[in-house]
């Protein structure tokens, strides 16, 4: 929808994971923190007059700009580093290519906007509720200049998404990737893509607070993650109209009191659900398959909820029916027509195997909840939405319904955490023949 963003995203990894390494990297990390709190007292100095220089002369110094270009850089290698979404020990100077999560960064000086420049802790503000909400970065320069600006004088808990303790979601994917890495040796794609998005999103934030870039972070997954292969396409996904991003001020506006009627029969039917799926479960460890009319009562639930969270969130625009009928709802979830044959130990042990899925689910939570009071505002304000955050919104909505779809035995495939949307094989096979 946009024009690429000057400062991107490099992602060259290979999922491999050295056990001795990951065990240790907590310790390893220790030299790049002392180094890291050193060369961000640098910065901040070099920042302030940054902000200076780019107000007088529409730019900043090419020096500057070196500076702190190298200094970004630095961060997301460590940032990668100390949360597994790569494995090579980073170097201690930023350079560009050195490392397999890398950020492409404009080589000189771009023309700034003033206004922009002289409000930008201002304008930061969304992106840094995001920023924090992700994480992937390491967090010091964006809190130590709010801090000393005045906007806040007490530590803020989302603190940029650093290695100071912020960043929900990419703390739990490397919580998680700590522990498979140990065991397999490898990241899970998908907790390494969840982590990358986070990366380079913060690698955004900071080139805007920074003042290398007047361009504002862009949150779509999409975007940030344009040149990462995507995964397997999972058999509950999105479909519909994803272009549409008109909204009704007045339907905006009520959102929570329109969500009540919804939130009720969410209520009632949920509990239907929830006895019709320990029937679920033991007819699927007999038959190793859900029955037909369980399989489509569950179904049309998930659905439901899906297309009432899309309303409550401002991911979409109409009132929902109470039906969760296929095709029903411009934002819409695809679950397979008839129950498909499931693993009988997948199905006994189904609660704790959905233990992780849940633990990610808790930070696409908070950056679900984030990015749709921001898109609250900005639909009330400009009546659409922003593609970027309406992108977001649909990762997690979307890891949600996965999520779902497993606990109550509508598939045996695991949700994947990766922002990106899985690739159609019939589509991905007829690039390949065209090709």
């Amino acid at each position: 929808m946009n024009e690429p963003h000057s400062v991107g995203l490099v992602v060259e990894d290979d999922y491999r994971r050295s056990r001795l390494t990951v065990l240790l990297r907590l310790i390893l990390g220790i030299p790049h923190y002392v180094w890291l709190f050193l060369w961000t007292i640098l910065a901040i100095v070099v920042t302030v007059i940054n902000w200076f220089a780019t107000l007088i002369f529409g730019r900043p110094p090419s020096w500057a700009h070196r500076f702190l270009c190298a200094y970004i850089r630095y961060g997301v290698h460590l940032s990668a580093y100390m949360f597994l979404v790569a494995d090579p020990y980073p170097g201690f100077m930023g350079e560009a290519g050195s490392y397999p999560i890398d950020v492409s960064l404009p080589d000189e000086p771009q023309r700034q906007n003033r206004w922009k420049t002289l409000f930008r802790l201002i304008l930061a503000i969304p992106a840094y509720l995001i920023g924090g909400v992700l994480g992937g970065g390491f967090g010091v320069s964006v809190s130590i200049l709010f801090n000393r600006s005045g906007v806040s004088r007490r530590p803020s808990r989302f603190n940029g998404g650093g290695l100071s303790g912020g960043g929900v979601l990419v703390a739990v994917c490397a919580f998680l990737g700590w522990f498979a890495s140990l065991f397999t040796g490898r990241m899970p794609t998908g907790l390494r893509d969840a982590g990358a998005y986070g990366v380079g999103y913060n690698a955004q934030l900071r080139a805007y607070g920074l003042i290398l870039t007047d361009r504002y972070p862009n949150s779509d997954p999409l975007a940030l993650l344009e040149a990462v292969p995507r995964p397997a396409q999972h058999p509950v996904h999105l479909v519909g109209e994803a272009q549409d991003l008109r909204r009704s001020r007045l339907l905006v506006l009520f959102r929570l009191p329109l969500f009540f009627p919804h939130y009720v029969w969410l209520s009632l039917w949920g509990i239907a659900v929830f006895f019709v799926s320990i029937f679920n479960w033991f007819a699927t460890l007999i038959m190793a398959r859900p029955p037909r009319p369980t399989y489509r009562f569950v179904s049309r639930y998930i659905r439901y909820q899906f297309h009432v969270y899309a309303f409550v969130t401002v991911a979409a625009n109409p009132f929902p029916g109470f039906t969760g009928l296929a095709g029903s709802y411009p934002l819409d979830l695809e679950i397979p027509d008839e129950p498909q044959r499931q693993n009988r130990w997948k199905t006994l042990f189904r609660l704790i195997l959905v233990i992780p899925a849940f633990i990610v689910s808790f930070g696409v939570y908070f950056l679900l909840l984030f990015t749709s009071m921001l898109t609250w505002f900005a639909s009330l304000i400009r009546g659409s939405a922003p593609w970027g955050l309406r992108n977001t919104m649909a990762y997690g909505l979307r890891y949600f319904a996965q999520t779902n779809a497993y606990l109550y035995l509508v598939t045996d495939a695991y949700p994947h955490a990766s922002p990106l949307e899985g690739a159609d094989p019939i589509l991905e096979s007829a690039d390949t023949l065209a090709a």
